[in-house]
């Protein structure tokens, strides 16, 4: 009777723990947990893909301790789901590094290099906050392969002066002036988050509501 009574009780137990792990995430809440943005487009456009853009600073020191967090929620999403990291070119010392990021992106070594940077920034302090040179950065990029002359010449390309403006018009079309902040497919900014948890979490119930609205049908 024991056994029984205690094999009637696991049962009881996995069925409801199977229960909740199939109940869908609540929907998000249009106007406390994002908004729309009119005529929002992604920042880098990808077939099949659902953009989820960070904005960003390397001088952000939020930035800096949400990046390890949003690089493990990177990790785990499906083949449909394309983080785009997108540089705050808010002006004054935070230019240099958004130009430094699009630099580092065009010279393929931005996979080695971003979380270096944080580092360089905010955990080893071998790169300044403010008034950091073009030389400096050279120096950085060059311990990962870049020769100076390649990236000194590269950050001031026109190529880096067109993703810059790119920046800032997604930034002025999605009324961004913080960061960090994701915006889901181009058309909705999470708004409201409590936690770095509760942005992922939202951002992940937008993801699931556009996945649904692509496919015709309600998020699951």
């Amino acid at each position: 009777m024991r056994l029984r009574a205690w094999l009637a009780v696991a049962v009881f137990a996995s069925a409801s723990f199977a229960a909740q792990a199939a109940t869908p995430a609540a929907a998000p809440v249009l106007g406390s947990e994002y908004i729309e943005i009119p005529g929002g487009q992604p920042f880098a456009p990808a077939p099949g893909k659902i953009e989820v853009a960070e904005v960003f600073g390397y001088v952000c020191p939020h930035c800096a301790h949400f990046e390890p967090q949003l690089a493990a929620w990177q990790a785990r999403q499906p083949a449909d789901v394309k983080l785009t990291r997108v540089p705050a070119p808010f002006g004054g010392y935070w230019l240099p590094y958004a130009r430094a990021y699009f630099a580092a992106e065009r010279l393929g070594v931005v996979g080695k290099t971003h979380q270096a940077m944080f580092d360089a920034l905010h955990v080893n302090g071998t790169l300044p906050i403010q008034n950091v040179s073009i030389d400096e950065l050279a120096t950085f990029y060059a311990g990962y392969g870049v020769k100076p002359e390649t990236f000194s010449a590269t950050i001031r390309s026109a190529e880096i002066d067109a993703q810059i403006k790119h920046a800032e018009d997604f930034l002025t079309r999605s009324d961004t002036d913080s960061t960090p902040a994701l915006i889901v497919a181009g058309r909705y900014k999470v708004i409201g988050a409590k936690s770095y948890d509760d942005l992922l979490r939202i951002a992940d119930a937008l993801v699931a509501m556009e996945r649904a609205k692509r496919r015709g049908g309600k998020a699951k």
